[in-house]
């Protein structure tokens, strides 16, 4: 019999697919150009990510299903567009709960409302839930419609036999047809918080855990209420701790609480636990004696720690192999989309040779500064939620006091949730443009805002894996010194499109897309006041330069400078 512990339990409503466990054949696996180690939602995005690009991808498994449990359940908008990119959105929107909006409570008053920001150039609402299973199998129909792609189930690397710098990769994997050697010119570690891989380097990471302790319940019941975060601070049958709610899909609610210091995991899953806690909080909601079943739980603790550098010779590192994240304000899986999105089309420029390995020198500096500014603000949720001292604690609970009678102290509940990074110190942005001269609109770094341009059609909709220069202009056609120099690039293997976007009427020749702005959307999102003005965008859809006007010189420094040239 199963007997509680820090492991996930399996849901019980899931119906869980094996997959036969890949059999390596006798002349051994022949050598791959990427190879991914973890199928989970960061591994099979990245995967398809690089298939886009035309990166022939092998992703290795050890397990033979999709994760147990409901995991990660919160995806915000900006995991969204990148999902869309590689094809996944559809099915998620089609299964998951858009929200927007929460709740927090101290002592049965509601003491704050937060609303995301949200209007009708967005595609995706702020937070979709639905559990992680789901989700991974919409990416895993993607992949089996996705030749460059090879999925290998019941694969377990072992050891890391070489990892040198121009030569490559080569691992050991274990199955349970036998084991073989994988060589790989480059390895991506997509293996989890638990990163084998990171261990089997020696590499340690850097930050803090915290004594804080939750319990993550997944029920199924039945509550007449909306979908949307609900915190309860300080609540009677869980004394100075918190209590966090959200709605998934198929009728399951997701209970998490925080555990007495001196309460062990086994202790908190007993059965006995489990059900005394959870009827109490259904009855402090108003739902007492209602009905319920469990579906999944386990015992979560909160880390804030990120490795110091994502890149160890031919050995890459994403998602939470990298960095371990706290869960408040959904930063987890939606920081690993981030982190894949950035490492796939660069990782494709350098095994196309269109870049050196300096351009992957970037994706750590962007990503590890991302996760350090988000240890930053999760450490102040973290801290508020699960007080690490007696002197954090009093201040918390003066907070919570100051509350009920002080409506200006409502903001500091607020979870500050998971944010698209802004790369605005990356090495790759435009050092000679007119960033400073615009007013508003993205900066330099920024990711692309979505506009409206029709009932389904939106701006972020055309963009691919490629380089996109977009060219305001009232009326005409693209310069063509700008054409010839875009042909020069493409001439060299390097994706690079030139989208027009206007706001009179007539030709616009020379650019691959046109987009009429007559109600002027676009320019005004992007702060464009005079034609001839110009965005660069890179392949992740961040802004890498911006122009009042441009000539062909500007834009070749810039692309020089985006592609680590």
């Amino acid at each position: 019999m199963h007997q509680p512990d820090t492991t996930p339990r399996r849901s019980i409503y899931y119906d869980y697919r094996v997959h036969p466990a890949w059999t390596p054949p006798s002349l051994g696996s022949p050598p791959a150009r990427v190879v991914v180690v973890g199928a989970g939602p960061i591994g099979m995005a990245l995967a398809l990510d690089l298939a886009r690009h035309g990166v022939p991808v092998l992703l290795l498994e050890a397990q033979q299903q999709v994760s147990e449990g409901s995991r990660a359940i919160v995806f915000t908008r900006r995991s969204m567009e990148i999902l869309q990119q590689v094809g996944a959105d559809r099915a998620i929107t089609a299964a998951g709960l858009p929200w927007r909006s929460g709740n927090s409570f101290f002592r049965g008053q509601r003491v704050f409302r937060m609303e995301a920001p949200h209007d009708d150039n967005d595609r995706f609402h702020p937070m979709i839930n639905l559990q992680q299973p789901y989700l991974e199998e919409a990416l895993l129909d993607q992949i089996a419609a996705q030749p460059l792609v090879e999925m290998r189930w019941g694969q377990k690397v072992t050891r890391i036999l070489r990892n040198e710098d121009g030569i490559g990769a080569r691992l050991e994997v274990d199955t349970p047809g036998g084991v073989y050697e994988q060589d790989a010119e480059w390895v991506v570690a997509c293996d989890g918080a638990r990163s084998e891989l990171r261990q089997m380097c020696g590499l340690r990471m850097e930050g803090a855990s915290y004594e804080g302790r939750f319990v993550i319940a997944d029920i199924r019941v039945d509550l007449p209420l909306p979908t949307e975060r609900l915190a309860f601070f300080d609540p009677p049958w869980n004394p100075g701790n918190t209590v966090l709610m959200h709605r998934e899909p198929h009728g399951i609610w997701r209970i998490d609480y925080q555990l007495p210091a001196d309460e062990t995991p086994e202790q908190a899953l007993s059965p006995e636990s489990l059900k005394a806690r959870i009827d109490a909080q259904l009855a402090m909601i108003g739902h007492a004696g209602t009905s319920w079943e469990m579906d999944w739980c386990s015992v979560y603790s909160a880390r804030a720690m990120t490795l110091p550098d994502y890149r160890h010779h031919r050995l890459l590192f994403c998602g939470d192999a990298a960095h371990m994240l706290p869960i408040f304000g959904v930063r987890g899986a939606n920081t690993g989309w981030q982190d894949a999105h950035d490492l796939g089309w660069k990782l494709a420029f350098v095994l196309k040779g269109l870049s050196g390995p300096a351009l992957l020198d970037s994706y750590s500096h962007e990503r590890v500064a991302a996760a350090r500014e988000i240890i930053d603000e999760a450490s102040k949720s973290t801290r508020f939620m699960t007080p690490p001292s007696r002197g954090f604690r009093l201040l918390r609970d003066a907070v919570l006091s100051l509350s009920l009678s002080q409506p200006f102290v409502g903001p500091l509940f607020h979870w500050r949730t998971s944010r698209p990074h802004d790369y605005a110190d990356s090495p790759l942005n435009s050092h000679d443009d007119d960033d400073a001269l615009f007013q508003t609109g993205p900066r330099d770094g920024a990711p692309m805002p979505n506009v409206r341009l029709g009932p389904d059609e939106h701006l972020m909709d055309h963009f691919g894996p490629a380089f996109w220069l977009l060219h305001f202009h009232r009326e005409g056609g693209v310069p063509p010194a700008l054409q010839a120099e875009a042909q020069r690039w493409r001439e060299r293997g390097v994706p690079l499109q030139i989208v027009a976007v206007r706001s009179g009427g007539g030709a616009a020749e020379g650019a691959d897309r046109v987009i009429d702005d007559r109600a002027g959307q676009v320019h005004g999102r992007y702060g464009v006041r005079q034609s001839g003005s110009c965005y660069l965008l890179r392949p992740d859809q961040h802004v890498c330069a911006r122009w009042l006007s441009l000539d062909a010189r500007r834009l070749e420094r810039a692309l020089c400078r985006a592609t680590a040239r």
